[in-house]
C-alpha cells in the first residue's frame, strides 16, 4: 500500500473527488500544520515523486529551419510511459518541476480518469509549438479534435443540417504535456525534448517487459529481468517476469479465496504462483525428484507501504465505539426554539400542557392463550375470566384439547376484551 503527503491547504481538494481508503494516518509531529497520509488505491507513491531533469539548453530563440526538422522528428514518435498519465494536461517546465505533482497529480486522476498505465506505450498525435512552449498530444491528447466546430451545425431546414466537423461521439483518452520554456522556446533538437520529457515518457528502444521495469525501483527491476517472482508482488509484475501462465485455478483454502497461476511443464519445474487480493502470497517450485521449494515469508519489504510510519496515529473511518457501556443511548433533550437557559412564564403556570414520557398501552393479548386454557384453575363463576357462554361463544367439553375449540369467526373480538352486548325482545 502505498501513499503520499499533503498538507492542511490541498486537503480539501483531495476529499471531494478521492474515494478516501479506510486508512488514514494522522501525522503527530510537533509541526505547526498537520500533516494527513492518504492512501491512493491502484497508485504507488513512487509515481507521485518527480525528479527535474538536467539538460543543456541553447539560450538562442529557434529558427525556422531547426522548427521544421523538430516536427518532423517528433511527429508519429513512439515512447513508453514512465508514470500514469491521467486524461489531461501535464505542465513540465524545462529542468523544472512538474504540475500537478504529489496529490494533486493524484487528485487529476480521479477526476479527469486514467489514461495509459505506467510502462505502456504511447504515441505522439499532435505537436504545436507556441511562444514559450511544446505542447505535445499523445494518444489524441485530452481534447476533442475540433473542440468547438463539432456543435456548428449548416442548413436551410432545421431537421436537415449538417456539422462543420463530423463527431464519433467517443470520449477523449490521451494526455497532452506542455513543455514551458522561461521565455522562449529555444533553438534545439528533438533529441533534447526527448530527454526532457524523459521522466514522464522515455522514448527509447525497449520491448514492453524492459519499458515496464524501468518504472520500478532498481531491485525489483532486476528481479523481473531474471524472470524471478516474489512474495508480494502483483498481477502486472508476474506478468512481466514470467509472461501469462499455462494455467489458472480458483480455489479455497481455510475459507480463503486464491487464485494459483502455473507455470512450465514436466519434466522442466513447475512453479504455482498463489494470489490473493491480487497480491502473491506462496510460490511453490516443484523439480523431478527434488522436494518442493516454498516461499511464503515477503519478499517485498514494505514495498506498498502497509507499515504506519513513526509518531503516527492510524484513524478508521466509521463512528467511533462509546467509551462507556450505553453511552450512545444518553437522553437527549427535545428540540426547541429556545435559547440555552431561557424560560417562559407558562413554565410556571399548572394549567399549561408540559412535555412529558411516553406512554405506550400495555399489550392484553399476550395472555390470551393461558387465560383461555381449561386447566387454568380458574372456576367458572370467579369473575375474572368471561366463560364461553358469557362470551357469546359456544362451550366445548371438558377434556376436549385446546387445538379441538373451533376459532371465533373473523368479526369477533379477542376473548378478555370488554363489549356490549345489545338485548334485544323475546319472541
Amino acid at each position: 500500500m502505498s501513499g503520499f503527503m499533503c498538507t492542511n491547504r490541498s486537503l480539501h481538494k483531495i476529499l471531494g473527488p478521492i474515494l478516501i481508503s479506510p486508512l488514514i494516518a494522522l501525522s503527530v509531529a510537533p509541526a505547526p500544520a498537520q500533516v494527513f497520509t492518504v492512501t491512493p488505491e491502484g497508485l504507488d507513491a513512487k509515481y507521485v515523486d518527480f525528479k527535474p531533469t538536467n539538460v543543456a539548453i541553447s539560450t538562442v530563440p529557434l529558427t525556422t529551419h531547426n522548427r521544421e526538422d523538430l516536427l518532423r522528428f517528433l511527429q508519429s514518435e513512439q515512447g513508453f510511459t514512465m508514470r500514469p498519465l491521467p486524461i489531461s494536461t501535464i505542465t513540465l517546465k524545462a529542468n523544472g518541476p512538474m504540475e500537478p505533482s504529489g496529490s494533486d497529480y493524484i487528485n487529476t486522476i480521479r477526476e479527469k480518469g486514467l489514461a495509459v498505465k505506467a510502462g505502456e506505450r504511447v504515441v505522439i498525435t499532435d505537436i504545436k509549438i507556441e511562444k514559450d512552449r511544446i505542447l505535445l498530444d499523445f494518444n489524441g491528447g485530452p481534447e476533442h479534435k475540433h473542440k468547438f466546430l463539432r456543435h456548428i451545425q449548416i442548413g436551410m431546414d432545421p431537421n436537415m443540417t449538417t456539422p462543420i466537423v463530423n463527431d464519433n461521439g467517443q470520449a477523449p483518452t490521451g494526455t497532452r504535456i506542455a513543455l514551458v520554456f522561461p521565455n522562449v522556446v529555444p533553438d534545439m533538437t528533438g533529441l533534447q525534448v526527448e530527454a526532457l520529457v524523459k521522466p514522464i515518457v522515455d522514448f527509447n528502444l525497449k520491448n514492453p517487459v524492459q519499458a515496464y521495469a524501468d518504472t520500478l525501483p532498481p531491485w525489483l527491476r532486476q528481479s523481473i529481468l531474471d524472470h524471478r517472482p516474489l512474495v508480494g508482488m502483483n498481477g502486472d509484475m508476474v506478468i512481466a517476469a514470467m509472461g501469462q501462465p499455462r494455467t489458472k485455478m480458483r480455489e479455497r483454502e481455510n475459507q480463503m479465496p486464491f487464485e494459483e497461476w502455473i507455470y512450465g511443464e514436466p519434466p522442466d519445474p513447475v512453479q504455482f504462483v498463489r494470489f490473493n487480493n491480487n497480491r502473491v502470497i506462496r510460490i511453490e517450485i516443484a523439480k523431478v525428484g527434488e522436494s518442493p521449494e516454498i516461499r511464503t515469508e515477503n519478499e517485498m519489504g514494505d514495498y506498498w507501504q502497509k507499515k504506519p510510519a513513526e509518531n503516527t496515529r492510524i484513524v478508521k473511518l466509521g463512528d467511533a465505539a462509546p467509551t462507556q457501556p450505553g453511552g450512545e443511548t444518553a437522553p437527549h433533550k427535545a428540540p426547541s426554539l429556545r435559547l440555552p437557559g431561557e424560560s417562559l412564564p407558562a413554565d410556571s403556570n399548572p394549567a399549561t400542557p408540559q412535555l412529558g414520557p411516553v406512554q405506550f398501552p400495555k399489550d392484553q393479548t399476550k395472555d390470551q392463550t393461558k387465560d383461555q386454557s381449561p386447566n387454568s384453575g380458574q372456576s367458572p363463576n370467579s369473575g375474572q375470566q368471561p366463560t364461553p357462554s358469557q362470551s357469546g361463544q359456544p362451550a366445548s367439553a371438558p377434556n376436549q384439547p385446546a387445538s379441538a375449540q373451533p376459532a371465533p369467526p373473523p368479526s369477533a373480538p379477542p376473548a378478555g376484551t370488554p363489549f356490549l352486548v345489545a338485548a334485544g325482545g323475546g319472541e
